[in-house]
């Protein structure tokens, strides 16, 4: 299956500001920075991002997401800032079940990034690949209960909160509750 590497919309400022595309091996000294400028909050959220967090991780990383759209597997996307062609985040299509059509995205900006709508605009960049490139029906956004930044933008993204699921997701050792969002292609619409 032939993939491009971003499907970038047109939607003002943010757009020229950051590019959404596939991760290359000259990337892993950049992912890192980034993981290492955010390492505070990022730790809490993603059980990848532990203190002792390397460069050999960031290349760890990098290798695997090639492996991973090689495969078909997942689709990681990095968020690079135009300007520099630094990493400030990430996002992606996880957790796929080809035979009912349906996925998952993820995202994270990291911290001197947040708060700018580079998510939002990230994650739209991965449910249009998921719908428009790999013919997935639906995707879900799955964000711990307190996780009100990650909610904020699937609200943002027209994404329907279904409901608070029990022991939905792993996080920090246990099983918890995880609040379910999901976004069908109809939902993108508004974004045009």
């Amino acid at each position: 299956m032939q993939i491009a590497p971003t499907n970038p919309l047109a939607t003002g400022k943010i757009s020229s500001e950051y590019l959404i595309r596939r991760f290359e091996p000259s990337d892993a000294p950049s992912m890192y920075a980034a993981v290492q400028a955010s390492l505070k909050e990022l730790s809490y959220w993603m059980p990848w991002c532990k203190e002792d967090y390397a460069l050999k991780d960031a290349e760890a990383w990098v290798q695997f997401t090639q492996k991973a759209w090689a495969e078909e597997t997942e689709f990681p996307l990095g968020i690079f800032d135009t300007r520099t062609g630094a990493v400030v985040g990430g996002t992606g299509i996880h957790h796929i079940t080809k035979a009912y059509r349906i996925g998952s995205i993820g995202y994270w900006v990291s911290t001197p990034h947040t708060g700018r709508g580079v998510a939002r605009h990230a994650a739209q960049q991965a449910v249009l690949l998921g719908f428009e490139t790999l013919g997935l029906t639906r995707l879900e956004i799955i964000t711990l209960p307190h996780n009100l930044a990650s909610q904020r933008v699937a609200t943002a993204l027209g994404a329907t909160r279904e409901c608070q699921a029990r022991n939905r997701v792993y996080f920090q050792g246990a099983p918890h509750e995880a609040v379910v969002y999901s976004l069908v292609k109809e939902d993108t619409a508004a974004w045009f």
